[in-house]
């Protein structure tokens, strides 16, 4: 680290754990990170113990599955769609699985390694499941045009783990507002740098299913024949081009 850095911001968990590998010394505020605990960042979510802190992206895991049961009543089995090499998808997944279990609705994983996988994989749903849930996933997130391309025009429904993913032909989600995130990340820092916060006594903070955002994509209810009138009423926000 540089001579002189009072502070280090650091989003999302591989930089967070690179940075935090560096120095023990120097403050770091981490942000768009799932699970720091789980990522070996911090001792405790609720006290850090260290000299990192920050805002955590976990999903509203729930109120997401709760979203995909409102929406499609029917759906009796959910295909979970996630690459095994990110870690915080493994934890969005678990999650996922354990409200579906309460719901009684059955689920099965399909797995990706890489971005060319994409393709075959969700191909391979069709016909096997009547929903798609894919949580906050960088892999898929990339390549989710190609999902709602094949996914849509088989007519298989896609909630998602947040807003870009519905951007891009996702049919809806319960989103984090990323702004609104790493402007409590800013003001996490201001603390430390002004007001003498410890690091290691600051909780991580994490927003609630009130504090996100109910989006849907209009185009693609239209294609997968899905009404989401209810959700506009409920003040969602159309995030359609």
């Amino acid at each position: 680290m540089n001579d002189g850095c009072d502070l280090i911001l650091a989003i999302a968990t591989p930089a967070a754990q690179a940075v935090a590998g560096a120095t023990t010394e120097i403050p770091i505020v981490g942000t768009a990170i799932t699970d720091f605990a789980a990522s070996g960042l911090v001792d405790d979510n609720d006290a850090p113990g260290g000299n990192l802190t920050g805002t955590s992206d976990m999903n509203p895991v729930a109120d997401q599955m709760d979203l995909l049961q409102r929406l499609l009543p029917d759906a009796a089995t959910v295909g979970l769609l996630y690459c095994t090499a990110e870690s915080n998808s493994d934890i969005q997944i678990a999650m996922a699985e354990e409200e579906l279990d309460k719901l009684g609705i059955a689920h099965e994983r399909f797995t990706v390694s890489s971005s060319n996988e994409i393709q075959q994989v969700v191909e391979s749903m069709i016909g096997a499941v009547d929903a798609v849930y894919t949580p906050t996933d960088n892999t898929i997130a990339a390549g989710m045009t190609t999902v709602a391309m094949i996914a849509n025009e088989n007519g298989l429904p896609t909630i998602c783990g947040e807003v870009g993913m519905v951007e891009n032909g996702g049919l809806a989600s319960v989103s984090i507002n990323y702004e609104e995130l790493g402007y409590r990340a800013g003001e996490m820092a201001v603390e430390i740098l002004t007001e003498g916060a410890n690091p290691a006594e600051m909780a991580i903070e994490t927003m609630t299913a009130d504090e996100c955002d109910l989006v849907y994509n209009q185009k693609t209810a239209d294609a997968v024949g899905v009404d989401v009138s209810a959700l506009a009423d409920e003040g969602g926000q159309d995030v359609s081009a």
